[in-house]
């Protein structure tokens, strides 16, 4: 039987790997760091997946443009001191290796910069297993298509057979963008009455969920 999704494409960030905790800890002890009001725990949150200078715009929206490096280099200080400490979610590894014995092609899509998601394909030890991926220091800002459309190019496939599986909305909202389909995930940041707003094919509450699912219909 033909697959349906030729190309999957996976978020990575409350996702693939339970770093959300982390990524809103960091940004708000960052702005502390520097005297600045933190955000709440919502709107840090809200943010996770998109590039980190624009995140940092919607997180802290009265902060001076100039000084968004500023806390940036905080950010990137507070998130490296723990990310090797992160774990994938529980099924991940198995999900992942199913899909390719499968014959699917894997890739991901993340707001982590190049440097960021090679350490956490090293840390986790996943990176071998995906074909290829896109960075946010290498393309727009979700939920800008690019990601999506630089990845059916690379691998040749139509916007008919590629899916996106992410946990904001803003993963949702590029694959719309880009003319693919969706899946949510509502273990990671975003919550599921919000990704469903964005009428996601699914909405999986977890990765054993997702694997159902993805065995069923992909």
């Amino acid at each position: 039987m033909a697959k349906r999704f030729e190309l999957i494409v996976f978020d990575w960030d409350g996702t693939l790997m339970d770093s959300t905790g982390a990524i809103v800890a960091s940004i708000q002890a960052a702005a502390r760091d520097l005297g600045i009001q933190p955000p709440s725990d919502d709107r840090a949150h809200h943010i996770i997946g998109l590039g980190l200078i624009d995140a940092l715009r919607h997180a802290l929206p009265d902060l001076p443009a100039d000084r968004y490096q500023d806390v940036a280099q905080r950010y990137r200080h507070h998130y490296l001191s723990r990310d090797q400490d992160l774990l994938l979610f529980e099924g991940v590894v198995e999900l992942i290796e199913e899909l390719t014995q499968a014959g699917h092609m894997l890739a991901v899509a993340t707001g982590k910069t190049r440097k960021g998601l090679d350490r956490a394909f090293e840390v986790s030890g996943l990176g071998p297993s995906f074909h290829s991926s896109r960075c946010a220091d290498e393309c727009h800002s979700k939920p800008h298509p690019q990601m999506l459309a630089e990845l059916m190019d690379e691998f040749g496939v139509e916007p008919r057979v590629t899916l996106m599986i992410g946990d904001t909305t803003h993963d949702l909202l590029m694959a719309k963008n880009a003319g693919v389909a969706g899946v949510g995930v509502a273990y990671g940041a975003h919550p599921r009455q919000n990704l469903e707003a964005e009428s996601p094919l699914f909405c999986a509450a977890d990765v054993a969920e997702l694997a159902a699912w993805l065995r069923q219909q992909s």
